[in-house]
């Protein structure tokens, strides 16, 4: 089976048999979007108002955020896969909880395992904490917040899948504090070095 096939089944699955309350208040489901081949892959943390209404990842402000970042660095979705940990929204883009992050996040781990990408770059503290964790919801609270680690590359195992995990701030992060602005621009071009040293 094709890695898009494969997919395609994972997003049937949480139509079919996630019960999260999230699921019932949302108007679509956001899987993912972007290239299934691709060698890196991108996870934050939950879809927005406008990802709920089209049905897709990063399509919002942030959205715009992130294309101009990967746009930099000379990335787009033909390079790369991009996808959160929550597949629907919580109201008023609130944090998720620890039992929405249990309910969903299998589903992104048998996404992580499908598209197998060299590098997995995590956007915010939620999706950092939940993959440095060793992809387990009670290990979280053990991790560095965002601060501490954005912009280093650390090699992970875990449940399967092997590579580097290389922490972002969210590209939301700068709707708010502009000053972020030049820290993401910076760590996105770590990013671009780094890339160039791998064989993708």
């Amino acid at each position: 089976m094709d890695k898009s096939a494969a997919l395609e089944q994972i997003r049937q699955r949480i139509l079919q048999e996630l019960e999260c309350p999230l699921k019932d208040a949302a108007t679509n489901l956001v899987f993912g979007k972007g290239n299934p081949e691709a060698a890196i892959l991108f996870i934050g943390e939950a879809p927005g108002a406008k990802e709920d209404e089209l049905g897709v990842p990063f399509v919002g402000a942030a959205g715009k955020e992130l294309d101009a970042l990967m746009h930099l660095i000379g990335l787009s979705l033909d390079d790369a896969y991009v996808a959160n940990i929550l597949k629907y929204r919580p109201p008023k883009n609130r944090d998720p909880s620890s039992e929405e992050i249990r309910c969903h996040t299998p589903y992104l781990v048998e996404q992580i395992k499908v598209i197998c990408p060299r590098v997995l770059v995590t956007l915010g503290n939620f999706a950092t904490k939940f993959v440095l964790g060793g992809c387990s919801v009670e290990k979280m609270k053990s991790v560095s917040g965002i601060t501490a680690l954005h912009g280093k590359h650390m090699p992970l195992s875990v449940d399967g899948w092997s590579g580097i995990v290389m922490p972002l701030f969210h590209p939301a992060a700068m709707l708010y504090r502009p000053q972020l602005r030049t820290v993401l621009q910076k760590d996105f071009l770590s990013l671009k070095e780094m890339l160039g040293q791998q064989t993708l």
